[in-house]
């Protein structure tokens, strides 16, 4: 159903427009910890550790292909809220065009220098061909990957986001079912989990493409849609390559405390895993309301309502540090008995590495929910650039930690630095966010 988010309350808009982000979000989650699980259960703590020492570099490619796709639809929100339906097609159609560039592009590359990045990470030798085997089959599929996230993003520009939570609902379950049946049938190890990964998504990608124009007469594009247009281009990749940018410097600085974390050994390695995976799920409300901003506030640009970006943005502050404190409390509680999905009762050690993970990252739970909500209101009203030097920031407070901390304190020190990194983001989110609004009310005429 398409949503215009123009009209009616800020924060019933808002909340009922992520409640199914939420969920479609948390079936990614289960759709990626399936893997771990699955992994970690049935070959073992090695090829956990395998897997979750890719997961900066795989943030750093999926991050950067991902962010772009997500930033090419903000135009599309914009147009869709002036209430301009040629140009929302013509976006559409020159959309596809960048992204299967970007996927061209960065398929070559990795399968090129995965191998070397590995090597430069100093992934341990214990890990490192099955990081290797499982990564490339990722990175092999990325193609459907943008597509799904492509469409996605095209959907959500457009008011919609149950449509794709439901093909993620399928998908999830056939994933996990692919999941079973190489690994543990086939014996495909950690490349099997990979395979199933890939297959997944290309159902999930092709459901939503046949869909979404099934469904929205806006989306059949007619012969002139698909001519190229460079306005289109410029406009589209002005704000989607700094959003894909932003992804790929934060994930530079994942990269770097991957790097620190891997001299402490797999152990280290493993309870990170175990701990990031746990707080993807705790978090995923924050990265809801982050999103959903970003549809809100483009769709309300483009109706010239900068009252309404204003009360929303504030309303969503206030929700976001509800949500940041209810998850800190599950993460004391429950996050050890979470991490139990993924490593047996009796890795003691891990577990403890675990619980002192999501304690000192769960104090800066609020200054991420902050982060996420500023930084997408800034893609969704076109500044992207900023956004990107927020990513900066974050780089620059993981290599602190890493390069000045990590060899002192050891494990200690890796789980302050996302904290490092939030802080030195909002330094400079926060005064930009405001001057930004107030550039807005001297160059635009407001509606409201």
């Amino acid at each position: 159903m398409v949503r215009d988010m123009t009209e009616g309350k800020p924060l019933r808009l808002i909340l009922s427009f992520s409640l199914p982000i939420l969920l479609g979000n948390l079936f990614q989650q289960f759709y990626n910890m399936a893997d771990t699980i699955i992994v970690g259960k049935c070959i073992g703590v090695q090829a956990l550790a395998a897997v979750g020492s890719t997961g900066s570099l795989n943030f750093l490619i999926m991050g950067f292909a991902t962010g772009t796709c997500s930033g090419l639809t903000i135009p599309m929100a914009q147009y869709f809220g002036a209430r301009d339906e040629a140009n929302v097609r013509r976006c559409a159609a020159n959309a596809l065009y960048v992204a299967g560039a970007v996927a061209v592009a960065l398929t070559a590359l990795t399968m090129l220098f995965t191998r070397q990045i590995l090597e430069i990470m100093q992934t341990p030798a214990d890990i490192f061909q099955g990081a290797y085997d499982y990564i490339i089959v990722i990175f092999g599929g990325m193609g459907v990957t943008l597509l799904y996230n492509l469409m996605s993003g095209i959907l959500r520009a457009l008011g919609d986001s149950r449509s794709p939570l439901y093909f993620l609902i399928l998908s999830s379950l056939l994933n996990v079912g692919l999941d079973l049946l190489f690994i543990m049938r086939f014996g495909m190890g950690v490349e099997g989990a990979a395979y199933a990964t890939v297959l997944s998504q290309a159902i999930a990608a092709l459901l939503c493409v046949v869909y979404a124009v099934w469904r929205f007469p806006i989306l059949r594009l007619r012969r002139e849609d698909w001519r190229p247009s460079l306005p289109h281009i410029r406009r589209m990749t002005g704000i989607g390559l700094p959003m894909g940018l932003q992804f790929s410097i934060t994930a530079v600085g994942s990269i770097i405390l991957q790097s620190a974390v891997n001299m402490l050994g797999s152990q280290a390695v493993a309870a990170v895993t175990a701990g990031s995976k746990v707080q993807m799920i705790l978090t995923q409300p924050l990265e809801t309301l982050g999103v959903t901003m970003a549809t809100y506030c483009g769709q309300n640009l483009g109706a010239l309502k900068l009252g309404r970006i204003r009360t929303g943005v504030r309303q969503t502050l206030v929700v976001s540090l509800a949500c940041a404190a209810v998850s800190f409390l599950i993460g004391q509680f429950a996050g050890q008995q979470i991490a139990l999905l993924f490593l047996d009762a009796g890795e003691t050690v891990i577990l403890g590495q675990v619980g002192l993970f999501l304690l000192l990252n769960g104090v800066g739970y609020p200054l991420l929910g902050t982060l996420l909500v500023l930084r997408n209101a800034l893609q969704g009203l076109g500044y992207a650039v900023p956004a990107m030097a927020a990513g900066l920031f974050e780089l620059a407070g993981r290599a602190a930690v890493a390069f000045c901390l990590v060899g002192v304190f050891g494990f200690p020190a890796v789980c302050l630095a996302n904290m490092s990194a939030w802080i030195m983001a909002n330094v400079l989110l926060i005064p930009v966010f405001l001057l930004s609004m107030r550039r807005l009310r001297h160059t635009y005429p407001s509606k409201d």
